[in-house]
């Protein structure tokens, strides 16, 4: 029966947020009540639920989607980023320019959610698409992939990072086990399925596209942007500092060394919290005050960006919200009971639930915290490592992006493609990097 409810509840979620058009963080506040309802949770525990469900969602995660927006932000506005796209663009050449794409556009998505850095690269991509005379798509492809990996598989970007917190896994395996993992989603996703779909659909990569939707976006002279190593740097901080931290860690584990002074530092430099502060103030400095930009600039900047983030904030509120009231009415229970005598990995198994619910709900974010409300009870006693897990289910999430899923339209209208072909391309590659991902999650178990 509580399965049926969930089955029940996101039914209703689908209802609201498309039949009455309401906004996805009230509809998700409504169905979390709905279902707290009907699972039978005593009526004065229903509020503390979804209350717990908010506060321990956003509770961790503020602090680092705030960062990392402001971090995103100012290496854009500065031209950074622009600068690390062309650098690698006119250094690879004509020959190699998917490659180019891929690297800088995987560069730029570590340091800017999913939408911005598609936003921001695509005039690019236009601009070199036209000046080589080759259709935009065959470098939206690979630029839309590795944007999307970055988004589905390493922190600081929001799937990752919420569902390592929920799991409680080390976010400095989620990042170096996401990166192993991302190289040949990548590969797979974006070059190679280009030269696949470019003979299976060739009319697509005939269309123009447009890029009228986005209005004036601010291009720079290169030599008006920071050089390309300290735009890398302070995109590519946030990572480095939390690796170094796993590193320690490893060192410690392997070399059966203990806690001191030199360990402790490093460990509170690499929480993902600190290392985004101190990217957040290299890039004042390197992307503002290096360049003679009035601090009161750099500041509005900053401003922004967070203010961009309000919304996308409350809907992974509500998102824990629901998670937190199928945990707390029992049907994680409810599931792991279902899958007690299955031979079935908690790994595929948190990738097939995160799928059905992407399909059905659209949000990977939502459908991913949804996903750990349903599978933490089957994590005890498994001895599935958590990091593994958080890809699993971010892999899951990420496939089939379809109607109900922003990032589809956006991938229509910027290249101006029709229905069939938007599923036939966008859908398509989003599923490859689900599969991929998995075969990489299940690859990996077999060595840790």
């Amino acid at each position: 029966m509580p399965l049926i409810i969930v089955a029940l509840g996101v039914g209703v979620l689908l209802l609201l947020i498309t039949k009455f058009e309401l906004d996805t963080f009230i509809s998700l506040i409504i169905t979390a009540f709905l279902v707290a309802l009907a699972l039978g949770m005593p009526l004065e525990d229903i509020v503390g639920s979804i209350e717990s469900g908010m506060g321990g969602t956003l509770g961790s995660i503020a602090l680092i989607f705030g960062f990392g927006a402001i971090l995103g932000r100012l290496v854009a506005d500065a031209g950074g980023a622009q600068r690390i796209a062309v650098t690698l663009i006119n250094k690879f050449g004509e020959k190699h320019i998917q490659w180019a794409v891929v690297i800088a556009s995987f560069i730029i998505g570590i340091a800017l959610f999913f939408e911005v850095g598609l936003v921001l690269l695509i005039p690019i991509i236009f601009q070199i698409a036209k000046q080589l005379k080759v259709s935009p798509l065959y470098l939206g492809i690979p630029m839309a992939t590795a944007l999307s990996v970055t988004h589905g598989f390493l922190p600081p970007h929001p799937g990752p990072t919420v569902i390592a917190q929920q799991y409680e896994a080390n976010i400095g395996m989620v990042l170096i086990y996401g990166i192993i993992i991302s190289i040949p989603a990548v590969i797979i996703a974006g070059p190679l399925f280009t030269k696949v779909i470019q003979k299976l659909s060739p009319d697509s990569f005939n269309k123009v596209g447009s890029i009228d939707s986005i209005g004036n976006t601010k291009t720079f002279k290169l030599e008006e942007t920071p050089s390309f190593g300290i735009s890398v740097l302070t995109s590519l901080l946030p990572v480095i500092l939390m690796a170094i931290a796993t590193i320690a860690d490893l060192i410690q584990d392997l070399g059966n060394v203990g806690d001191n002074v030199v360990f402790a530092i490093i460990h509170l430099i690499g929480e993902p919290t600190t290392a985004l502060l101190l990217s957040v103030l290299l890039a004042i400095y390197t992307m503002g005050i290096k360049r003679n930009i009035p601090m009161k600039q750099v500041m509005s900047s900053a401003e922004e960006s967070i203010r961009s983030i309000g919304m996308m904030l409350l809907i992974i509120g509500g998102g824990g919200v629901l998670k937190q009231v199928l945990i707390d009415g029992g049907v994680g229970d409810s599931v792991a009971a279902l899958f007690e005598n299955t031979t079935m990995s908690p790994l595929v198994l948190a990738w097939l639930i995160a799928a059905i619910l992407r399909i059905a709900l659209g949000s990977a974010t939502v459908a991913a915290l949804t996903t750990a409300g349903l599978v933490i009870p089957l994590m005890q006693g498994s001895g599935v490592d958590p990091a593994l897990m958080v890809l699993a289910t971010g892999a899951g999430s990420l496939i089939a992006s379809h109607v109900n899923d922003a990032g589809f339209w956006m991938f229509k209208e910027f290249f101006g493609l029709n229905l069939k072909e938007t599923f036939s391309t966008w859908t398509v590659l989003e599923s490859i990097i689900s599969v991929v991902g998995l075969l990489g999650v299940l690859v990996l178990n077999l060595f840790v």
